[in-house]
């Protein structure tokens, strides 16, 4: 509406600059509230920012109305030729082509913010770039014509496609800084060709509400596909290849000016390119890295899991492994005598381990447990225990009984609650637990609202006078441990940590354990004194986490582990 009305106040000036510099005002928030606004001030107060912001943006477009009001005599006049000219009528094809290109940039940014975050580099914040790079190519292409050169960027669109090729077949053998750089790359270049081509097929300013609204329309389009589609469709991130595919067809597609025989052909290569780059990605899914075999991929809303398997022509280490995008989450051997062997971080020599060995001659002990993963730890039941396990993902739990069998080769009354953790048991009356695992941590991708100030009431709430908090906090790029050491202080809890052993043999691996109880005699038992690291507790420079303000650059690790 803005760009309407200065194109019809300043019918010399081009309105497109604007759109340039509103996705410039959109990276500046964006770049601005993770690094500045969020770890800064409370949520409360940013509400208070955004309401004043609004006010402010709702008296500025008024008083752009009342301007547009008052100078719409003369921006009606006559000024020249031009102005007698009728309307021209957008026709089909270009209309298509305003919708298709900024759908196929929108499903190129998912798809590859979803790859490199959840397949390739777990990481905090990374997710700012992938969107960072494709407002710039709005902001690039739609600042002046001279910045988008097709024939160049066009063929840096290519080799953007190649490096993603290079990547899939050559992952192993690359760093995860390659790998992500491989995928940024194609993704600007793609998002520079998508919005380049927008730009050059811009119509005149009386069209720009269609222009526009066929651009929103893609986004949102290119949105739904992704988001809500492909996981329903797909089971591996197929959108992401499906994406660039159909980005070179409808590049083909934008070319204006061609003759009746050059618009022939160029359908006959789209048509071919379609059908090959289709058969390519149909031959994609079950795949083999290193010494392991992907037996099976599920996707849902909440990513894709994989059951790998590994070494199965050696019985010994023949085992099955669980995985989510990146993140581990259990390994069950396959072999009889080590099948039930508690394993990964979940192993004798871990911090739940030493914790339930502690507590091992103990009857009708209560233990709930929020992350299923494989259902490591329900093992560790006897007859007379009762284990309930909290998952938000149905899928993790299907593949848990189907493929490991943890569960249903327990002692325990196992009981699986499928929901957000912490709604669950904000919702459930006092469980009694003698003991309750944090294990949804060790993705790097922080669930925060289950180590808030208001979350660990919820937990205490649900332990006995005795019970002991039991955080899994493996993570290669957070110091979860300070955010966990600052709740002990400010709940006067006792805390120990403790280091997990890495032994292949056993099928366990290195784990990160902190232990919280108001009484300090259940963490000062022999199994556990033995194993306690040398560590000291040190929550300094870290603010208490709320559900109203947490800061996730004071616990950023310097070096990645």
């Amino acid at each position: 509406m803005l760009q309407s009305w200065f194109a019809r106040l300043l019918p010399v000036q081009s309105p497109y600059r604007l759109y340039a510099l509103s996705n410039a005002g959109s990276l500046l928030a964006l770049v601005s509230f993770p690094l500045f606004f969020e770890p800064y001030f409370t949520r409360l107060s940013i509400a208070k920012f955004w309401s004043a912001g609004f006010l402010t943006y709702a008296g500025l477009y008024a008083a752009a109305a009342l301007l547009q009001w008052r100078s719409a005599p003369a921006a009606n006049a006559p000024v020249g030729p031009e102005s007698l000219k009728p309307v021209p009528k957008i026709a089909r094809s270009m209309f298509w082509l305003w919708i298709a290109l900024p759908a196929c940039a929108s499903v190129e940014l998912l798809a590859v913010t979803t790859k490199i975050t959840q397949d390739i580099a777990v990481v905090p914040f990374l997710w700012i770039v992938p969107l960072s790079l494709y407002l710039l190519s709005f902001i690039i292409c739609f600042d002046h014509p001279r910045w988008y050169v097709r024939p160049v960027f066009l063929i840096l669109f290519m080799a953007g496609i190649i490096g993603v090729i290079i990547a899939i077949n050559l992952g192993e053998h690359l760093n995860t800084a390659t790998m992500v750089g491989l995928y940024l790359a194609m993704l600007f270049f793609c998002s520079m060709v998508c919005h380049g081509e927008l730009f050059r097929l811009r119509p005149e300013s009386s069209q720009l509400t269609a222009y526009y609204l066929a651009i929103s329309t893609g986004g949102a389009i290119g949105g739904i596909l992704v988001a809500v589609v492909a996981p329903l469709i797909f089971r591996v991130y197929h959108e992401l290849h499906l994406g660039l595919l159909a980005t070179a067809a409808v590049v083909m597609m934008a070319q204006q000016g061609l003759k009746p025989d050059q618009q022939k052909r160029r359908r006959i290569w789209v048509t071919a390119l379609v059908i090959v780059g289709a058969v390519g990605i149909m031959f994609q899914g079950r795949k083999s890295v290193k010494d392991q075999t992907a037996i099976i991929n599920v996707r849902n809303f909440f990513g894709v899991l994989t059951i790998w398997e590994e070494a199965p022509q050696i019985p010994e280490e023949h085992k099955l492994l669980l995985q989510h995008g990146t993140t581990f989450h259990g390994l069950q051997f396959q072999s009889p005598d080590k099948k039930l062997l508690p394993t990964s971080y979940y192993s004798p020599t871990s911090g739940i381990g030493l914790l339930l060995e502690s507590m091992s001659k103990q009857d009708h002990r209560r233990i709930g447990i929020v992350g299923l993963g494989v259902g490591t730890i329900a093992i560790y039941g006897k007859p007379t225990d009762s284990i309930c396990f909290y998952e938000i993902n149905p899928e993790v739990e299907r593949l848990a009984r189907r493929y490991f069998t943890y569960l249903s080769e327990s002692k325990a009354d196992i009981q699986i609650l499928l929901g957000d953790a912490r709604l669950t048991l904000e919702n459930q009356p006092p469980q009694n637990y003698d003991v309750l695992v944090l294990d949804a941590f060790n993705s790097d991708s922080v669930p925060v609202h289950l180590l808030t100030k208001e979350a660990i009431e919820i937990y205490q709430k649900h332990l006995n006078s005795d019970g002991v908090l039991a955080f899994h906090i493996s993570s290669n790029y957070l110091h979860l441990e300070k955010v966990v050491w600052r709740m002990a202080e400010e709940y006067h809890l006792h805390s120990v940590y403790i280091e997990g052993e890495i032994d292949p043999q056993s099928g366990s691996v290195f784990s990160d354990w902190i232990l919280l109880s108001r009484n300090p005699a259940m963490l000062a038992t022999p199994q556990i004194t033995r194993a306690i690291s040398t560590q000291l507790p040190d929550s300094s420079g870290v603010d208490l986490w709320t559900d109203d303000h947490i800061n996730l650059l004071q616990i950023l690790k310097k070096k990645v582990e």
